[in-house]
């Protein structure tokens, strides 16, 4: 059994006969197996737009080697006797959880909303009435953040590939489609993600793992650099290990861990706004028509570097998606940008943001406690000018001109938009260099000014940072792990679960 590699080039609205066809002409051979590692859109001739395939062919009928069978993750099982408890569900603790359950221990998850179920309830009640529940919303929840949001799985480390595939296949194993192993720009869609999450929970409680809904950690008792108990609102939990997994958003959390004892240091971030336009209008100036066939919505992806002010790029872009409230806390003004998986919603959104350092940015140097406070005062002032959840916002190109002069266009976002001077909201150096990035930004797509700029964006990453050993252990602690985006070392969905992925498999080598 020989192989060979190919790359194919097919129109955007091929067809599994047609992939097939061509890999036969390929290969002067109708006897053969196949295996796709990689798809990409290749949009940059607006004439020539086609989809980029890397194809693995076997065949008999082939000289080439023998195919090389794809490495998978060991995760080594024995039964142990050792207790873990891993704090959130969003990707970093649930994949943590998972492989630590596969290896043979005895792990308990605490998550501190409710469950897929209830949370979609709640997320509705919440968009109806306006009225937020802490414990059910776009920042907490089963699954964390990323449940409710695009679903991308792109990362581009290329450290965890081991892992990536890992989290791809269970993913697969839940009900993804099975494209999202080799297309270049995966994603799940937050549909896809209501029914995945716990169809992966069903997994991980068939192999013997406890889930507990509605139960934040709320202290650790620690001795001598090893923490002896975790504390929920109900109950004290021991164990030999404990992961934390909480996210970027909760910030009370990140208090307790300071005060407990927990280092962390502030680290460079991002803040901005959201963008929206028509997707029809992306669509024009990406492809050159207002649909493509094969493809649903285009994308983009825009970075300047204005002379003297901040770095400016746009960041987790939803085609044919909308803009959500992603505030974890009450009478606080954020918002995020979600899509479901067929992308094809009417509008298309992404963040648009400078790279902050807050010691330059303040003059000074800011303590993690300081950082926190200076994005939740954000928060609050974004909520305290429309004193309600609705989004400040304006036209691009008003806030390029720097006034208000232009009518506010209808917008996915489900609060609704309020006209407001949102250069005047952010910091002045923010606002400028946010300024200069789109009118870079306009001048690479002609028209990009005709969107609309609104809320404040401020859950790209976290502001501070877990000082974390090179086995991810907290420092100066001998049983605390720290992962995921609020460690401060990942961000979205592959990367963060990586990260537990590679705690879980730290703790499993250490107590084997």
């Amino acid at each position: 059994m020989g192989s060979l590699s190919l790359t194919l080039r097919l129109a955007t609205d091929f067809s599994e006969k047609h992939l097939v066809e061509a890999i036969s002409k390929k290969c002067h051979t109708s006897d053969f197996t196949y295996r796709i590692d990689s798809q990409s859109l290749d949009a940059r001739k607006k004439h020539d737009i086609h989809w980029v395939l890397n194809i693995l062919v076997s065949s008999s009928a082939l000289k080439g080697p023998d195919p090389i069978p794809i490495p998978e993750l060991t995760i080594p099982w024995k039964k142990r006797n050792k207790k873990i408890v891993v704090v959130g569900s969003g990707p970093a603790g649930f994949f943590s959880a998972f492989v630590l359950q596969k290896a043979g221990y005895s792990v308990t998850l605490i998550e501190r909303g409710f469950d897929i179920e209830k949370r979609a309830k709640s997320l509705l009640h919440f968009e109806r009435t306006a009225e937020f529940d802490p414990h059910g919303n776009y920042a907490f929840g089963e699954g964390g953040a990323g449940t409710f949001s695009d679903g991308k799985l792109t990362s581009r480390s290329k450290r965890i590939s081991l892992e990536k595939r890992f989290i791809l296949s269970s993913y697969i194993a839940a009900g993804a489609p099975e494209d999202i192993a080799w297309m270049a720009h995966p994603h799940l869609g937050s549909d896809h993600l209501r029914k995945i999450v716990p169809k992966l929970r069903e997994m991980y409680l068939s192999l013997g793992g406890t889930i507990q809904f509605d139960a934040q950690l709320m202290g650790l008792t620690s001795q001598k650099g090893c923490i002896l108990e975790a504390q929920t609102k109900t109950e004290s939990l021991k164990a030999d290990y404990y992961v934390v997994a909480t996210g970027h958003s909760a910030y009370e959390t990140y208090r307790m861990l300071i005060q407990t004892g927990i280092e962390f240091r502030t680290k460079n971030f991002a803040i901005g706004s959201r963008i929206e336009h028509p997707q029809s209008l992306i669509n024009q100036l990406q492809w050159g028509c207002e649909a493509l066939p094969g493809v649903n919505s285009a994308e983009y992806r825009l970075t300047a570097n204005p002379q003297d002010l901040l770095p400016v790029y746009t960041f987790c872009m939803c085609p044919g998606g909308g803009v959500v409230p992603s505030m974890a806390y009450p009478e606080m003004n954020c918002v995020n940008g979600m899509s479901l998986y067929q992308r094809n919603s009417l509008y298309a959104n992404a963040a648009c943001v400078a790279a902050v350092n807050l010691n330059s940015l303040l003059g000074r140097t800011v303590e993690p406690l300081e950082a926190l406070d200076w994005v939740e005062n954000l928060e609050r002032q974004f909520y305290s000018f429309s004193k309600s959840y609705q989004a400040p916002a304006c036209s691009i190109q008003d806030f390029i001109n720097g006034a208000l002069e232009e009518p506010l266009p209808k917008s996915s976002y489900c609060f609704g938009l309020v006209r407001a001077p949102l250069w005047e909201l952010l910091p002045a150096e923010i606002s400028s260099s946010l300024r200069a990035g789109l009118i870079d930004f306009s001048r690479k797509m002609r028209g990009f000014e005709e969107g609309v700029i609104m809320g404040l964006e401020s859950k790209t990453s976290a502001p501070i940072q877990a000082v974390r050993d090179e086995h991810r252990r907290c420092a100066g602690f001998t049983n605390l792990y720290m992962v995921g985006e609020g460690s401060g070392y990942s961000g979205g969905i592959i990367s963060s679960a990586a990260d537990g992925v590679q705690a879980a498999l730290q703790i499993i080598s250490e107590s084997t």
